[in-house]
């Protein structure tokens, strides 16, 4: 079995992407493996540029996943289509002003990280109030229209278009609702190449069981976590993957596909992961599916009937 082309997500505030970067041994490692960075643009500032500059210069491809402020909710989702419309001209004229090259952006697809604090802090009281939302079609349409215009603009300017979305999207699309998005505030875009995430080690012990489940729907995932990622008050620590989950992981899925993702850069350089993955052999084996693959497998058929039904209340 080939390796698959990698790409590394790196989510760093200026000072540690510096930091990060000023080390050649990444870079290196990064060219060996053929891999591209998938960079958040959490702020449009010099050393940011800079750093994409000297990714460019090296010949290590670079895709501009957008990200809000987290005022404005960080990630995209419905509420905020404007926001992100303006965030790309934003991003549109750095890039200009600092001659990046891209080789593709990146649209971050999840609620809006303020309800996900709330949620976590008080679920119960949290869902309730989110039942309203049933009646929001309209929101959803004007939504879906605002960001097709966005990922139109993007494509018009030359960009490849990705997505990073929730698993649970591929089960609502197959059952014809929109009742997740109405409830969640994420949306359905259709873009040029759609990464969900898969990240195990949120879901221990049954981590396995997603990418087996998930993983013939995916044409490319995200595999993780192994550190790193914005902090999120209220959200349940957990370790990161360490090296036999990660390789697990890795080869589990690309049994399915080419194109892997991982999260993230920064955690597989804490943990020496890069050097590592340069003799890794993808030929190892692979455990059979679990038992909770196949219960996994049983609730998405139940959820996709009730997404059916719900496809049937006003939008």
């Amino acid at each position: 079995m080939s390796p698959p082309r990698l790409t590394f997500f790196c989510e760093l505030e200026a000072g540690p992407l510096e930091a990060l970067f000023a080390d050649p041994a990444v870079v290196e490692h990064l060219l060996a493996l053929r891999a591209s960075v998938s960079l958040g643009v959490l702020d449009l500032g010099p050393e940011r540029a800079a750093v994409v500059r000297r990714l460019n210069q090296a010949g290590v491809p670079v895709i501009g996943w957008l990200l809000l402020p987290k005022a404005e909710g960080y990630w995209f989702h419905q509420d905020n289509a404007p926001q992100a419309s303006a965030r790309y001209e934003a991003f549109r004229a750095w890039t200009a002003e600092h001659g990046l090259r891209w080789d593709g952006v990146g649209l971050d697809i999840e609620p809006d990280i303020h309800e996900l604090q709330r949620l976590l802090a008080s679920r119960w009281r949290v869902l309730l109030a989110l039942l309203p939302r049933l009646a929001r079609g309209e929101r959803l349409r004007e939504a879906r229209a605002a960001y097709g215009a966005l990922v139109a603009r993007l494509r018009a300017d030359g960009h490849r278009v990705d997505s990073y979305q929730l698993p649970f999207i591929v089960d609502e699309r197959r059952a014809g609702s929109t009742l997740l998005q109405r409830l969640s505030g994420v949306l359905d875009l259709p873009v040029d190449r759609e990464v969900l995430m898969l990240y195990t080690s949120f879901v221990r012990p049954h981590g396995p069981g997603v990418l087996w489940s998930y993983g013939p729907d995916a044409r490319c995932a995200g595999v993780g976590v192994t550190g790193g990622g914005v902090e999120v008050p209220g959200l349940i620590e957990v370790p990161p993957l360490d090296w036999d989950e990660f390789t697990r992981d890795l080869r589990l899925a690309r049994r399915w596909m080419e194109d892997l993702h991982v999260f993230s850069l920064e955690g597989c350089v804490r943990q020496g992961f890069l050097a590592r993955l340069r003799d890794f052999d993808w030929r190892g084996p692979v455990e059979t599916p679990p038992a909770s693959a196949r219960r996994l497998g049983w609730l998405r058929r139940v959820a996709r009937g009730v997404l059916r039904v719900g496809a049937w209340l006003p939008r």
